[in-house]
């Protein structure tokens, strides 16, 4: 028959004590072990086996403690509940009952070994307190509960305290367990004693509810993402980036107007259709231009237009004109510039033609006078008039490109005394000249300038007019990797969600274009924001991410990705 307390005939589990000395108590329960081959009845007497339960005990769990004789205080607990329990079956077997835990011993059926048998003589494990972890359901029912029957007043034996654990435990004491649960949830697990039939409290808590008003997840859930979804429209993108504008821009400094610019850009660029063209773009710069600032001309030096000093003072107005004979008025009308001009070449007198024109700004007829005439003396008046243009003028750029060399301003450009960078890059781009490498070379080394001073957005948006590729972020000579962020600093600070949502926005542009088209660099970090989307609790929307990495290492071979492929999957 089966006595409810006993598993097996080899092994008792005696009940734990939690009162006092708790946090030294397992979860698993200490086996005790009986002769097997010894029947209580007989009456024999027990006077050494709480020495050979001991060692039994630990030279198959625990080889390495069982080297010493026991511990006095180990054999007196032993041997006080070995009285008590050899007391009561004496009493029993007086009935022809015996010690059994299993009915189907009694009934001749073959007897199944204990789960800590199992796991024993599996060689999984020589700890209990690991045992536990794996067989914790099956410790708690291995719980002696005596039945009605069985009680210590029968006995007669004192109430005897569970020996301590020869392992310790993991933890001292309970304590709240917690994880990251499938949905965007939290799991959290309250502290309970299972040994006392207390059963586990489980708490689920949303993620996106605790996370609620901070400043991570309303930046996640204000973006239209994914933007390869069908039932999204262009306006919803265009209507997020002009969002951006009026409340992360800061208009009063360069750093925020640069950023404008990449949001605008952004919104003309959805607005066509992720076409455009130069003058489209230089509208663009024109708009966030500056208007208070005005360009200066000058005089031209008196070197360049081929006088001397005194030559050049004698020759001001109010003095005797040895030509002419005549004394010029001291304010002369332009009609009165121009007959002087036309009487210097009745007598043939070109090049003091061309030095009157050039003094009193008469360019045009002193240009076209000179273009007839040998090419050092056309030379000689266009560097003449190019001086009386201030040095960040961008007639200055232009010209400088149209003769050819790379302008002074791509080279100059973002300095605060040079001025702003914007009508320089607006004038190359609505005056290609014919030689498009050197359109190129100019637009590149002016980004490459504003990015050595700092200025990533300004840099990126040079590096888009040149159409510059997208490169990786470990790959420092690459001149970008993310839309206005440089990965020439630390990864937390490159890869920011707002780097992520504008890149996105971009990859978007350009597929109303080409559909089919896609950033391949781009899709490393699709996979970071999804992981976001999953730690702030919006599953759901890092899904759909995940399906749209996935559709785009369809269209390659996943072979040629496999660590990124590996990640998706892991994610979805």
């Amino acid at each position: 028959f089966f006595r409810q307390g006993y598993e097996d005939p080899h092994w008792q589990y005696p009940a734990a004590n939690y009162r006092d000395d708790y946090p030294y108590q397992s979860h698993q329960r200490q086996p005790v072990a009986w002769q097997g081959d010894r029947d209580p009845s007989q009456g024999e007497p027990y006077g050494k086996s709480a020495s050979y339960r001991d060692q039994h005990y630990y030279r198959g769990y625990h080889p390495n403690l069982a080297t010493g004789p026991p511990r006095p205080d180990r054999m007196q607990t032993y041997g006080s509940y070995e009285e008590s329990y050899t007391s009561a079956a004496r009493r029993e077997g007086a009935g022809g009952e015996t010690l059994s835990s299993n009915s189907g011993e009694a009934g001749g059926q073959p007897q199944e070994p204990s789960l800590l048998l199992q796991y024993h003589e599996s060689g999984l494990s020589s700890s209990s307190h690991e045992l536990s972890q794996y067989i914790r359901d099956g410790a708690d029912q291995c719980d002696p509960v005596l039945p009605g029957s069985w009680n210590m007043e029968q006995t007669g034996g004192p109430s005897v305290p569970t020996p301590a654990p020869a392992v310790p435990l993991k933890f001292s004491r309970p304590h709240v367990s917690l994880c990251f649960g499938a949905g965007g949830h939290l799991v959290l697990a309250c502290p309970h004693h299972a040994a006392e039939r207390q059963l586990a409290h489980v708490e689920l808590h949303s993620l996106e509810a605790i996370l609620h008003g901070t400043k991570e997840l309303e930046e996640l859930q204000a973006f239209p993402g994914p933007l390869a979804r069908e039932d999204l429209h262009k306006v919803d993108v265009m209507t997020f980036c002009q969002q951006k504008i009026a409340t992360g821009c800061d208009s009063s400094t360069q750093r925020g107007r640069d950023s404008a610019l990449l949001w605008k850009l952004l919104v003309l660029l959805c607005r066509q259709n992720g076409s455009m063209v130069g003058s489209d773009t230089a509208e663009l710069l024109m708009q966030d231009c500056r208007r208070e600032e005005r360009y200066k001309r000058q005089e031209p030096a008196a070197n360049l237009v081929g006088l001397a000093d005194d030559e050049w003072a004698s020759r001001q107005p109010g003095t005797l004109d040895l030509i002419t004979g005549e004394v010029p008025p001291v304010v002369e009308t332009q009609a009165q510039i121009v007959e002087k001009f036309t009487k210097l070449l009745y007598y043939g007198r070109k090049k003091d033609a061309l030095v009157w024109a050039m003094r009193n700004q008469l360019w045009g007829h002193a240009l076209f006078l000179s273009s007839k005439m040998d090419p050092r003396t056309y030379s000689w008046v266009l560097t003449g008039f190019t001086s009386t243009l201030a040095t960040n003028d961008p007639l200055q750029t232009l010209f400088q490109l149209m003769s050819g060399r790379i302008p002074q301003a791509a080279l100059c450009c973002g300095d605060a005394t040079w001025g702003d960078w914007r009508p320089h890059l607006a004038v190359m781009l609505s005056n290609k000249v014919g030689d498009m490498e050197l359109n190129h070379r100019a637009i590149v080394t002016m980004g490459d300038t504003l990015a050595s001073k700092g200025a990533v957005e300004a840099a990126h948006f040079c590096y888009l007019m040149a159409d510059i590729p997208f490169g990786y972020f470990g790959h420092k000579a690459d001149r970008m990797a993310l839309l206005g962020s440089s990965h020439r600093q630390v990864f937390a600070q490159f890869a920011s969600t707002e780097a992520i949502q504008r890149m996105e926005i971009f990859e978007y542009c350009q597929q109303l274009r080409q559909p089919e088209s896609f950033l391949l660099p781009f899709q490393v970090y699709k996979l970071l924001y999804a992981s976001r989307l999953a730690d702030h609790g919006l599953p759901a929307q890092a899904l759909q991410y995940c399906e749209q990495i996935s559709t785009v290492l369809l269209r390659q071979d996943p072979a040629t990705h496999p660590v990124l492929a590996q990640q998706v999957m892991k994610v979805s």
